[in-house]
């Protein structure tokens, strides 16, 4: 049942992605021969009950889709990123993320990984970087996004935000939560890091 699930999710995630120009122009979407089925152990945690319970992220433009990743929320295996870090407990439990295809998601792919973001309202996700390159793509409310010497910029769904290879940036939710999908190539076998030199103490 699970795999259904699934299936019908990254069918949906197809249907956007290849009709952004924005996403497909980053890394194409993989091919069937690129994506292998893996069944992994669910991992469950606060902000999955966040994202089914948020109205603020609950209509639009992207409701098949988002239907559809809410359906996986409890066989998912949602990833705890900053766990060992002191980011504070407010965040771990109110942001949350799952592989949905990569080196660890529930298809495997070895070319690129795709992620679901999602972040509860009035949230900061503090500034952080990668070697990957990530291309961000909002489907559901909204949040600021900026980078290292940048103003923040309010994307809201269909816009889309590109990081450089370790270029720091961070994100803030404001009154509505958010719900993006998120593309890495390149470099990607380190997860994200805190930027110690613009967080200070957190």
């Amino acid at each position: 049942m699970s795999r259904e699930l699934f299936e019908n999710a990254l069918r949906e995630v197809r249907r956007f992605y290849e009709a952004s120009q924005e996403l497909s122009g980053f890394k194409a979407f993989p091919g069937d021969d690129g994506l292998r089925w893996q069944e992994l152990e669910p991992h469950y945690i606060n902000p999955a009950t966040l994202f089914s319970e948020d109205q603020s992220i609950q209509s639009g433009q992207f409701s098949d889709a988002l239907d559809a990743l809410l359906a996986v929320k409890d066989v998912a295996l949602w990833r705890e990123t900053y766990k060992d870090t002191n980011i504070g407990d407010d965040f771990l439990n109110r942001f949350g993320c799952y592989e949905l295809f990569g080196w660890e998601g529930h298809f495997h792919c070895q070319e690129t990984r795709g992620f679901i973001v999602y972040s509860a309202g009035e949230l900061y996700y503090p500034w952080h970087h990668h070697p990957a390159e990530e291309m961000y793509f909002i489907l559901a409310g909204e949040a600021e996004f900026a980078t290292e010497g940048n103003s923040p910029k309010m994307l809201k769904p269909g816009d889309t935000v590109f990081h450089a290879e370790n270029q720091p940036h961070n994100m803030q939710t404001r009154e509505k939560g958010v719900l993006a999908w998120v593309q890495w190539r390149g470099d990607m076998s380190v997860a994200p890091v805190l930027t110690d030199h613009l967080n200070g103490e957190l």
